[in-house]
């Protein structure tokens, strides 16, 4: 849906914290556009983890039984292979919430999904194939967007960033920034599968190799992790090179027919973790990972993203629909969310430097003490499987509905 009517709220960025965005607030009665730069949501080797607290959102929406009608698969324990024998780690299944359990589903998809529940609000537009080169500013607030045809329009009330790590306000310096620091890189490729894959996320930790497999029901999609800046010494031993370190990674799968084939299979994921110091200032509001980057461990950026704007929506959805001011409000917003953040960031940057590090420099591996208690007592697996799936102070739905 499209108009030429001023919108009160801009969205730049038609990933799932913009879209999700543009629900919420349009489900208060906000008049919302949603702008994205590509002319589709279809991209290859998205995040496509949809978690259990992302779930929760979409039951407190009357959304999550049409949600689960859609193709995917299910995840709800993660393993790990050390010393040549698999560790259970994690387990979902018995978390207290309306699905236990991670859905792997195509970015595209959940993106399609929530678009089509978002267009069922009369306040909805969506916007495609329109980039967003710069921001328009009146007095020291920004006031609405410029997009790359050199055309402006304003916003009536706010301008929300929701357009990832490469966001314009990250490029443009309008917010400042903490750097955390990532030792890795990640190449993401797909493999084809013969079995039916269970119910893990399987991960193989070897002396200088660590290998995560994802079960996407008729292939795999395998996660090779790589010392950061190491693309080119990796890509030059060859794509054969490549193949024998995944079969040695995991000995017991077939991986039968070609794949591997040319250097483009291979995705590179440039990691970073990093937040802005300061997620707003008058007019303008960023969050998801125009916020904070984070790394691919846990696969939660996205669950993460939308909490954020759960956030956004809970604390400013009804005074913008009242046409009140909220430039005083937009704080609370990093208030409410930077907690969570900094927890999961602090575990995933120790991740990073205490355990993967070190496998990638080639030190000897053994399970840590922590992995053999968690393989030993079910009990204890769901203490990850809980911080995993519900993350840190989730959100609950509580923006109005018009």
């Amino acid at each position: 849906m499209t108009s030429e009517r001023e919108a009160d709220l801009i969205v730049v960025g038609g990933g799932p914290a913009g879209v999700m965005t543009g629900l919420l607030f349009a489900r208060a009665g906000v008049s919302t556009k949603v702008v994205e730069k590509h002319a589709d949501f279809f991209r290859d080797f998205r995040g496509d983890t949809v978690h259990p607290s992302t779930m929760e959102i979409l039951d407190q929406l009357g959304l999550l039984g049409k949600f689960l009608q859609r193709p995917h698969n299910r995840v709800n324990k993660a393993q790990l292979r050390i010393e040549g024998r698999d560790w259970t780690i994690g387990d979902l299944s018995h978390l207290s919430t309306p699905a236990p359990f991670i859905a792997m589903m195509p970015q595209w998809d959940f993106l399609d999904f929530l678009r089509d529940e978002a267009e069922r609000f009369p306040a909805f537009d969506l916007v495609m194939d329109e980039a967003v080169i710069g921001f328009v500013e009146e007095g020291g607030r920004v006031t609405g967007v410029r997009y790359a045809s050199g055309r402006e329009e304003r916003a009536g009330r706010l301008v929300i960033a929701a357009d990832g790590r490469a966001s314009l306000v990250r490029r443009l310096g309008m917010l400042p920034m903490e750097t955390l620091g990532a030792p890795i890189d990640v190449l993401w490729f797909k493999l084809p599968k013969t079995d039916d894959g269970g119910d893990a996320l399987r991960g193989s930790v070897n002396p200088g190799r660590i290998v995560v497999l994802i079960d996407r029901d008729d292939y795999w999609q395998a996660a090779f992790v790589i010392g950061k800046g190491e693309e080119a010494a990796v890509r030059a031993k060859g794509l054969g090179w490549l193949r024998g370190e995944v079969e040695g990674a995991f000995p017991d799968l077939r991986f039968e027919g070609a794949f591997l084939e040319r250097d483009e299979d291979v995705k590179l994921l440039s990691v970073a973790v990093d937040r802005l110091r300061q997620w707003s200032r008058p007019g303008l509001l960023a969050i998801g990972d125009a916020a904070h980057a984070m790394s691919p461990i846990g696969g939660i950026g996205i669950n993460l993203a939308i909490q954020d704007a759960v956030a956004a929506a809970n604390i400013l959805a009804a005074p913008m629909a009242a046409g009140e001011n909220v430039d005083p409000l937009l704080h609370q917003v990093q208030q409410r969310r930077l907690l969570p953040t900094r927890i999961i960031q602090a575990g995933q940057v120790a991740a990073q430097d205490r355990i993967i590090g070190p496998v990638l420099s080639g030190g000897t591996v053994r399970a840590p003490r922590l992995v053999r208690l968690l393989d030993r007592f079910p009990l204890l697996r769901r203490i990850p499987g809980r911080i995993i799936g519900l993350g840190i102070r989730r959100e609950q739905v509580r923006s109005p509905a018009a």
